[in-house]
């Protein structure tokens, strides 16, 4: 998570470099500012940030679920002794589906942007939301690939001491991209004129 932290600090701090640079424009002999003003689809992102804080506590309902289970496993080996049948909600399957819906969203989020005309080559500023927003959905795309792993160790009965480290260091992966967003979305919002 340290490169990525690492990572996104250059692009912030590029970003508003950038955002404050003036062009010398030839024709008036004077500086110009070339940056777009952003008008982004708030309540499309005000959706997403949703989804994705929602998708932080469907992983954190996960974490304490497969951590309660591997504290109960040694005791469901002992002869004779049974625990019941549990029910409990697939929390991680919800979580790789809210992972699933939020790329998805991202998506729409850009096709709504290309739409009112605001794309990838249209200036500096159109280019760093979509940079910005392009490689955190990466980044949380390598997370739902990690849940997708959890999931299938799951399905397939892997031992729970080792499906819980990979559930808990997803988990972290995870909370950290959530917040990792709301970052963006408050860098963006912050330089967006």
């Amino acid at each position: 998570m340290t490169p990525i932290l690492m990572l996104f600090i250059s692009f912030s701090v590029a970003y508003l470099l950038r955002r404050g640079y003036l062009t010398f424009d030839p024709s008036s002999s004077s500086y110009a500012r070339t940056w777009l003003p952003i008008h982004l689809p708030w309540i499309t992102l005000i959706v997403n940030t949703s989804v994705l804080i929602a998708s932080s506590v469907t992983m954190e309902f996960a974490r304490r679920h497969i951590t309660r289970e591997a504290a109960l496993a040694p005791v469901r080996s002992i002869p004779g002794v049974s625990l019941g049948d549990e029910r409990h909600l697939p929390w991680l399957g919800v979580t790789t589906v809210l992972g699933l819906v939020f790329i998805a969203a991202q998506v729409f989020l850009w096709t709504q942007l290309a739409s009112a005309g605001f794309h990838l080559y249209s200036g500096p500023s159109s280019s760093f939301v979509y940079f910005l927003t392009g490689m955190h959905a990466i980044h949380l795309a390598g997370g739902t690939l990690a849940l997708v792993v959890a999931n299938v160790a799951g399905w397939i009965h892997r031992p729970v001491e080792g499906r819980r480290i990979v559930v808990d260091i997803t988990a972290w992966y995870w909370h950290f991209m959530a917040v990792l967003w709301v970052y963006i979305i408050g860098l963006l919002s912050f330089a967006a004129q």
